[in-house]
């Protein structure tokens, strides 16, 4: 993945290269992210955020300079904030502050091991219900997760992850996916592959889900006629923004989940679709 780091890292420095990023990352700034989710609520999506990188102060004081600025634009209600690692106070002090402003909180992949990441939610949990969860579909475990984490109230983001092998990668979302939307709780469909949608949204139709029981979640700049359309047809879509100085590990992840993603980006990109 080094020579495609070294191409973003080029592409970067020019100012067109710099024009064309920002239509897939949000900037590496607070101020980017309140620009761009007003952008995406007057559109008619709500927003997911998730900052790239080590904060440049604690990671509470990070997360709460962003809540703040998003409540004093009246853009902080119904956003959702991803948290990687960090301690159980500060997970705490976060979503108090989430969920004062009227934002959901959900803890990303950042936490690797997916026992520690999932402690840390049930502990926050019992006091301050409204955190969520990112479960990776690759991993053997995660049926079994879906099924532990189906209950009302629980909210848990469906990723397809890198497995080794795609078809089978593709199954196991689509298993998993069947868990969550049979069960209670409420789902997010994480993936921008259209046929994956489509599967979930046949089983939200045949599980009697209504659209506001579950969302689909796309990345922001991709696809976008496709996030227009699903949001015209009833589907609550969340567009996930991602921001800070670490925005190429966030394009080389995609890539590396599903590798047609750098054909898609690079699509996007140009054609601004």
């Amino acid at each position: 993945m080094r020579p495609l780091r070294d191409t973003l890292t080029l592409l970067s420095r020019t100012s067109p290269g710099r024009r064309l990023l920002r239509q897939v990352v949000a900037g590496e700034r607070v101020e980017d992210v309140v620009r761009v989710v007003g952008e995406l609520r007057a559109a008619g999506f709500v927003a997911g955020v998730e900052r790239l990188g080590e904060p440049t102060g604690s990671v509470v004081a990070e997360h709460l300079t962003l809540i703040d600025r998003l409540s004093d634009a009246g853009l902080a209600a119904g956003t959702d904030i991803t948290i990687g690692a960090c301690s159980l106070d500060e997970a705490r002090r976060i979503c108090r502050a989430a969920l004062g402003a009227g934002a959901t909180v959900t803890t990303g992949a950042d936490i690797a091991d997916v026992d520690v990441r999932l402690a840390l939610v049930a502990a926050v949990r019992a006091e301050l219900p409204g955190m969520g969860v990112e479960l990776n579909a690759a991993l053997p475990r995660t049926e079994a997760d879906c099924r532990a984490l189906a209950g009302p109230g629980m909210r848990v983001r469906l990723v397809r992850g890198a497995g080794k092998d795609a078809a089978e990668t593709d199954k196991a979302y689509v298993r998993c996916l069947k868990v969550l939307l049979g069960g209670a709780g409420h789902p997010v469909v994480a993936t921008h592959d259209p046929r994956l949608i489509e599967i979930a949204i046949a089983l939200a139709s045949r599980y009697g889900r209504a659209p506001s029981t579950y969302e689909i979640q796309l990345p922001y700049g991709v696809r976008r006629t496709e996030q227009r359309r699903l949001a015209a047809s009833g589907e609550q879509v969340r567009v996930r923004l991602a921001y800070g100085p670490e925005w190429h590990r966030y394009l080389m992840g995609r890539v590396a989940e599903r590798p047609a993603d750098l054909r898609l980006f690079v699509t996007s990109l140009v054609s601004g679709r």
